[in-house]
């Protein structure tokens, strides 16, 4: 048996299936709503609003889990290990202020970086239109 294209099921493209991803992104590492880009998409650091306050698109079927933790720490870990070691090497200061120093770099740019790649993530994952995030009912 043969199928030709005639057989297959048409697939519309519409406007409305075209989620374009890299708007997408940038709105969300602005911690701003994937699809105006002008509402906040948190109501606290990192509790993502139920709608945004302005377009009232539901974000409640985001799915971000540990994602934005795993990113912060590869992030911060490659940005911090090579610099630490320039660091002492450039400057040779005692141990105690390397720790420290990099210490509040380290929990300083963590704490920049978790909202913005969770953010970042939840747009993606509406552009997708992955875990709910398809076509209203």
């Amino acid at each position: 048996m043969s199928f030709t294209p005639d057989d297959l099921p048409a697939h519309s493209h519409d406007e409305e299936d075209e989620r374009p991803m890299r708007p997408a992104m940038l709105r969300g590492l602005r911690r701003r709503c994937p699809s105006c880009g002008e509402g906040m998409m948190f109501k606290g650091y990192l509790k993502v609003a139920d709608r945004c306050p302005v377009c009232r698109e539901d974000l409640s079927q985001h799915r971000a889990d540990d994602g934005p933790a795993y990113l912060t720490i590869l992030i911060v870990g490659h940005l911090m290990a090579p610099s630490i070691l320039w660091f002492f090497n450039a400057f040779r200061p005692d141990p105690l202020v390397t720790f420290t120093v990099f210490t509040v770099g380290c929990v300083a740019l963590s704490l920049y970086l978790l909202p913005r790649l969770k953010g970042m993530i939840v747009a993606i994952q509406w552009a997708k239109r992955m875990h709910g995030f398809g076509k209203s009912a």
